[in-house]
């Protein structure tokens, strides 16, 4: 059997040592999971069930693991289309494993042993991904805006990771699934249960166009614990995490918290000096993370590439905004009232009179300098 369970997939054994140590204990709890990354989840598991008090009774840890059954545990998922995703199969996102390192939030940490799926979207496809998070008590104003950036960040290419709670998380997968996009929403209660309650048909939706994710077992009630180890899971899924709004104390603090953390990008929208629910953004903001007030300015940030870049010049595009560096270095430099010959604007710019003669030739054609008696000037176009 041995070799039948070698390359691309994870043993058998493995898969079923990480069900049942899952079912142990907490989600993100820092001991376990630190044992099994340093040794391997059979054997914590062999060992723990092993484990023997003075009077030779089992151990209560013992006792307990032997009370489950993870081959039953993956059958009755699987009756659900829910699927368990470990480190080494190919689906597994591989940004998780930057938790093992990094340092714990309240005891909660480490590389969770595996995730409890259900959608069609390959959690691999979440390396270019983005988080929006932030209050429960939104407002209009942050709804909106996460919406939009939502919105554009799937249209980009860029899934969309939330908690699926009231207020900002919903306005962003919503966001995410009005441009059919596919979005992630990582719960802290078990996938086959709808929480908050009011949001059953919103994480349906998510399930049947992208995943949701969870590192409690199915059944397993949302608690204060899981809602923070939650919170890691979010931010070290995504590249970046954006917080729209949230008050001085909040679960998306702890969320940006962890991001910065992991040494992922952790941005800021700004709101009203006045409103409490944007007091805790104002203070990441001050803290030094990056202040971003819409999907373009989110892609920017998440995506080096400079493929957005242009995306802000797309308010009524100016002639000069498509101009080049040089270009406009030359154009700065003509008058904009009485006319000067090349050689001085070529002074003036600091750049040789032969380009700024071809530059000048350039710009003209476009309407953006004008040729008069008394030499150049800037033209009508240049006011656009």
């Amino acid at each position: 059997g041995a070799g039948r369970m070698s390359a691309g997939s994870v043993g058998e054994r493995e898969r079923l040592a990480r069900v049942a140590l899952s079912r142990l204990t907490e989600p993100g709890d820092r001991r376990l999971l630190t044992l099994v990354s340093e040794l391997d989840a059979v054997t914590v598991y062999e060992h723990l069930r092993a484990e023997r008090e003075l009077g030779g009774a089992a151990t209560d840890l013992a006792t307990r693991l032997g009370g489950i059954d993870p081959v039953r545990a993956l059958e009755q998922a699987a009756t659900q289309s829910i699927r368990f995703v470990v480190p080494g199969d190919a689906e597994w996102p591989p940004r998780l494993d930057d938790l093992a390192d990094a340092e714990p939030l309240q005891e909660r940490g480490g590389t969770p042993l595996g995730l409890w799926v259900r959608g069609p979207l390959d959690l691999a496809s979440t390396s270019r991904s983005v988080a929006v998070v932030g209050a429960r008590s939104a407002t209009t104003y942050g709804c909106s805006v996460a919406t939009e950036i939502g919105a554009t960040c799937v249209r980009a290419g860029w899934p969309v990771v939330s908690g699926a709670a009231i207020g900002i998380d919903q306005a962003a997968h919503r966001g995410a699934l009005g441009q059919d996009g596919p979005t992630v929403a990582v719960l802290a209660c078990g996938v086959d249960r709808p929480y908050p309650v009011e949001h059953t048909s919103l994480i349906r939706l998510v399930a049947t166009t992208g995943a949701v994710v969870s590192e409690a077992a199915p059944g397993w009630a949302p608690s204060r614990v899981r809602f923070l180890a939650r919170n890691r899971l979010i931010a070290a899924l995504a590249g970046g995490t954006v917080i729209v709004e949230a008050a001085i104390r909040s679960g998306a603090l702890n969320t940006a918290n962890w991001a910065d953390r992991l040494s992922r990008t952790v941005m800021g929208v700004p709101g009203p000096v006045t409103s409490a629910q944007s007091a805790g953004v104002h203070q990441l903001l001050r803290r030094g993370a990056s202040l971003v007030t819409s999907g373009a300015e989110v892609l920017e940030l998440v995506d080096g590439s400079g493929a957005h870049l242009l995306e802000e010049a797309r308010a009524p595009e100016k002639a000069r905004d498509t101009l080049s560096v040089r270009q406009r270095q030359v154009l700065d430099a003509v008058p904009v009232t009485r006319g000067a010959e090349a050689d001085s604007i070529s002074r003036t710019a600091g750049v040789g009179l032969v380009e700024v003669r071809s530059t000048l030739g350039r710009l003209a054609a476009r309407g953006l300098v004008q040729r008069t008696p008394t030499g150049w000037r800037v033209g009508e176009a240049a006011d656009d």
